[in-house]
């Protein structure tokens, strides 16, 4: 038998002492074998002196601004060595023994590149999360969708995603990914600053040929919206902004065209729906994520 990858798990973090104290313990109770890592993004509470006090053995990388998800990660995954990078997010509650079905597969299956656990939503515990769920797509026209929710509703786990099958996309709540692929791939691509940043390094690494898997076996609970809101027109920006931007990145040339011309026609129709419900921001929003391209 091959011998067992090393595991750093990294949680990003900015002034989430709160979450930290409420989800760490967790990470710290079932997570043997694994270094634990917290990567802080310049955080201005009380984080840093809470983890010395608190969590002794969870290291700690600093960054010196907040660089964001992507930047943020980027930065400190330079300074953590292991084979396997478990990208966590603060809001995250894991399970026991969730990292023994995911290192099996890394394991067994030398070309998966990229792993998501199940997610589950932490305040409703019998269905499934928002973000990521149970495994990422791409529709024709570049929209990321998951299996185990259909737009904004969420599904009740009924045992109907117990399959161990390859995706498209792993969410970044909680993403597993191989050392040498993050840095093949050059880490994520910091111009999307947060949101989609995971669907595009993944849409690179399928471009190389890698291969990303759903494992049903490993089970986590995602708050979500903790640390931007739903409803916050900031977000709006950020997903439909980074949306046209995977396309113009990843797309062969001989589909680019037809598919951002549709996609300008369907975010349109997005905007009009924001506007019919008084949300006029989310709509300036759209309007200014492509005009930033």
């Amino acid at each position: 038998m091959s011998k067992s990858p090393t595991v750093a798990v990294v949680i990003l973090n900015w002034n989430g002492s709160g979450l930290l104290q409420q989800f760490l313990p967790s990470v710290v109770a079932y997570s043997a074998g694994a270094d634990i890592w917290v990567a802080d993004n310049a955080s201005t509470d009380d984080s840093l002196e809470m983890l010395k006090r608190d969590f002794p053995t969870v290291k700690v990388v600093r960054n010196s601004s907040n660089l964001g998800f992507a930047g943020g990660y980027n930065i400190a995954l330079q300074k953590i060595k292991a084979d396997i990078y478990a990208l966590v997010n603060s809001d995250i509650e894991v399970t026991e023994n969730w990292l023994i079905p995911i290192l099996s597969e890394f394991q067994a299956h030398p070309e998966t590149a990229i792993i998501q656990p199940k997610i589950r939503d932490y305040k409703a515990k019998e269905c499934f999360e928002y973000a990521g769920a149970a495994g990422g797509y791409i529709d024709k026209f570049g929209y990321p969708f998951c299996r185990g929710r259909i737009f904004d509703t969420l599904e009740k786990d009924e045992g109907q995603y117990e399959d161990n099958t390859q995706i498209f996309w792993a969410s970044g709540a909680c993403f597993f990914i191989r050392s040498s692929v993050f840095s093949e791939l050059g880490g994520f691509d910091e111009s999307f600053f947060a949101h989609q940043e995971e669907i595009d390094l993944c849409w690179r690494a399928f471009n190389k040929g890698h291969r990303a898997q759903y494992v049903a076996a490993s089970l986590v609970f995602h708050v979500g919206g903790a640390t931007l809101n739903e409803g916050h027109p900031r977000k709006t920006y950020l997903n439909f902004r980074n949306s046209m931007l995977m396309l113009v990145k990843n797309l062969p040339s001989n589909k680019l065209l037809p598919v951002i011309t549709m996609r300008l026609l369907l975010d349109a129709i997005a905007g009009a729906q924001f506007l019919s419900k008084g949300k006029w921001r989310h709509c300036l929003e759209i309007i200014h994520a492509h005009l930033s391209l």
